[in-house]
């Protein structure tokens, strides 16, 4: 009996056009949608479209399908589903800072004149709108937010001080380090082979 219901399920899945995996994908994005799975768990070959999409996120969905080995179709669901999840947080050029002209990175602490849920907003809306900063933590610690910002030279993050960081509202401290040296910048962490 179980056989036959398994042939049954292979040859619906077959008409719809999709494996046993593609399906176990288009079921998770349905109970995705219906809040029935909070995130969602990434199999060997979610994790092998993704650490090839770290390769060369500019692949064909016809080269990734290879890949993988998954049909185009099914690789294109499983992408999708890697998409919506928020696994797959967008496709861009990573651009040279250098390149521009950026050749200082600045690493900013700051500490805010209290933690009220207020001015933790007002501050963070305020720090959206610098296009110098790069990255903003809000942290445990010491101080409250951490800034990597890219400037031209000590000139150019001067004004940025001067004209951004010293108007945030609720700014009690500045403390800023210069980055002497870049050893790693990674977009993201890499995909260990091992679990794939």
């Amino acid at each position: 009996m179980g056989r036959m219901i398994v042939e049954i399920a292979v040859n619906v899945l077959a008409k719809w056009g999709c494996d046993i995996l593609s399906f176990r994908v288009l079921l998770r994005q349905k109970c995705q949608k219906k809040g029935k799975i909070a995130r969602m768990e990434l199999d060997s070959i979610d994790l092998s479209i993704l650490a090839t999409l770290q390769a060369d996120g500019r692949i064909s969905n016809v080269a990734l399908a290879e890949a993988v080995g998954l049909s185009p179709s099914a690789c294109s669901r499983r992408l999708d589903a890697l998409e919506k999840s928020g696994a797959i947080r967008g496709y861009h050029a990573r651009v040279s800072n250098k390149a521009l002209g950026y050749t200082l990175t600045v690493i900013v602490h700051i500490s805010l004149s209290g933690q009220f849920q207020k001015t933790l907003r007002e501050f963070e809306d305020a720090i959206k709108r610098c296009p110098n900063v790069l990255v903003c933590y809000l942290m445990s610690g010491e101080y409250d937010y951490i800034l990597r910002i890219a400037a031209k030279d000590l000139a150019d993050y001067e004004r940025i001080h001067r004209d951004w960081l010293s108007s945030l509202p609720h700014v009690v401290k500045i403390n800023s380090s210069f980055a002497l040296r870049e050893i790693i910048d990674r977009p993201n962490v890499g995909i260990d082979p091992a679990m794939v």
